[in-house]
């Protein structure tokens, strides 16, 4: 690494970690083309400036109450979401194919939702496993034949990509039910134009301003009345959920109303919000609630979260809900790899993003496989989040891998298995100095009359040393993401 003026530059001891791509720094310590001068205005700044800088930050995001909260913490309080202040950064050239790989997936996957709530074509000519489908814990077959209104399924998804050490993205996991955490990508771009005015504006950014419009756009497009008519609101569990704060922040940005179930009610299957004027008519809900819980008539009868009637004004086409119910199925872990193929049958194409080799338990081969080499593999319930009910076999014990083993044998449907992917690393602070941490990333993709995918997205890290785990709830941060613009635009 080249000698910088600054007596105690940023980046002075920074060592990458062996075998991982880090996204700074090539292997010979040489700063990336597309980082390189985001290194050069980070060096200027110093260690003592920059820790400066980052306790403004952790101030600005504790004023600001942006926090999460995790349920199985017995103390039951919100934490502020930690927040590093070193942004990971892609080049306008890499994003490119970033951003056509999840459009065609999404493409794909709307027309996997519809197929198996339809005709079921991929099922009959063996494309996926009909059991597979059939029986996923997300596949509701009382919404069969029901379209949704415009047709879409996925308006909302966060799809997880990782970089293995070629610097290749690949796809870890599709969140196409109620992906979360696009509050964190707005708020922490508030928080670095405030703290990092001039390393922001010379590093050309792409903006990610628009997207709170952009989500009015997509879901005024698929509701069932003329678009200057359109009744919208985002229903919210309520603010002992985890992601409260995100759903106030979404509402308020979208400059709609925030509900609860209570607030709601549905007359003549049309759905309608209580306010002090009198009923308002609701034609689009961006519901953040689960589908068990969404309509007590419909799923789970003692759910006071939801609404009855609920799906009876859905199923008539008299409101659109984002994201459709049913929509679990295709964020299975068990169908994720399944994907490529989804993209080659009803699209005709070859998948632009790559994504990790996979066993599905449910598959005596595979099994098999699995249960002998559980010391080299991660294993994940394909029903669970947030780094849940997963097994990483190179750091477990005998006595956890051979507790897996059990599980595994007890219910192969509910579990998959991955190779463990050296993932990509970022320069974080970690109070005493910059070190390399594991770090994953989660673009936002919108669709409406067309897909668009928010220009950057979620970079999670995980802020413990050797941890692959970079989820919130098990310790995780977030860092912004800057995508440089394109100098052909």
């Amino acid at each position: 690494m080249s000698v910088h003026p600054n007596s105690n530059p940023l980046f002075g001891g920074y060592r990458p970690i062996a075998g991982a791509r880090d996204t700074y720094f090539d292997d010979a310590g040489q700063p990336r083309r597309e980082a390189a001068r985001v290194v050069e205005l980070l060096d200027d700044l110093g260690v003592r400036e920059f820790t400066d800088r980052q306790k403004l930050a952790d101030a600005t995001f504790l004023r600001g109450g942006i926090t999460f909260s995790v349920y199985s913490d017995r103390r039951g309080a919100e934490r502020i979401f930690p927040f590093d202040l070193i942004p990971r950064v892609i080049s306008a050239e890499r994003w490119n194919g970033i951003e056509a790989g999840l459009q065609q997936r999404i493409r794909a996957l709307n027309a996997f939702l519809s197929d198996v709530y339809g005709d079921q074509r991929i099922l009959r000519e063996k494309i996926i496993p009909p059991d597979l489908v059939l029986g996923a814990k997300g596949y509701l077959e009382s919404m069969r034949g029901i379209r949704p209104p415009g047709g879409v399924h996925i308006h909302i998804a966060g799809i997880d990509l990782i970089e293995n050490p070629e610097g290749e993205f690949l796809v870890l996991e599709d969140n196409v039910r109620t992906p979360s955490g696009v509050s964190y990508v707005l708020e922490n771009r508030t928080v670095m134009k405030k703290v990092f005015p001039r390393v922001f504006s010379e590093s050309h950014v792409r903006s990610v301003e628009e997207y709170p419009l952009r989500l009015v756009e997509a879901l005024a497009a698929v509701g069932p009345a003329p678009d200057l008519e359109q009744g919208t609101a985002v229903l919210t569990p309520g603010p002992f959920n985890s992601a409260y704060f995100e759903h106030s922040f979404i509402a308020r940005r979208m400059g709609v109303p925030l509900v609860e179930g209570r607030d709601l009610f549905v007359e003549n299957d049309r759905v309608y919000a209580k306010t002090t004027l009198g009923p308002r008519r609701i034609d689009v809900l961006y519901r953040r609630i689960d589908d068990p819980f969404l309509d007590p008539e419909a799923f789970r009868k003692d759910s006071l979260l939801g609404v009855p009637g609920l799906v009876r004004a859905y199923a008539k086409g008299n409101v659109a809900l984002a994201n459709a119910i049913g929509n679990g199925v295709a964020d299975d872990k068990g169908i994720y790899p399944f994907v490529p193929e989804m993209i080659r049958f009803y699209l005709s194409e070859t998948p632009i993003l790559g994504q990790v080799e996979t066993y599905v338990c449910a598959r005596a081969k595979d099994r098999s496989f699995v249960v002998d080499h559980l010391d080299q593999l991660v294993v994940k319930a394909v029903n669970e989040a947030g780094g849940y009910g997963m097994l990483i076999g190179p750091q477990a014990s005998r006595r956890e891998r051979a507790e897996f083993r059990d599980k595994i044998s007890a219910d192969p449907r509910s579990y998959i298995a991955q190779p463990r992917i050296e993932l990509s690393t970022c320069p974080t602070w970690t109070s005493k100095e910059v070190a390399p941490r594991r770090v994953d990333l989660r673009p936002y993709v919108l669709t409406g009359r067309e897909t668009w995918v928010l220009p950057g997205g979620l970079t999670r890290v995980a802020l413990v040393e050797g941890s692959y785990v970079v989820n919130s709830s098990q310790g995780g941060g977030s860092k912004d993401t800057w995508v440089l613009q394109d100098s052909n635009r």
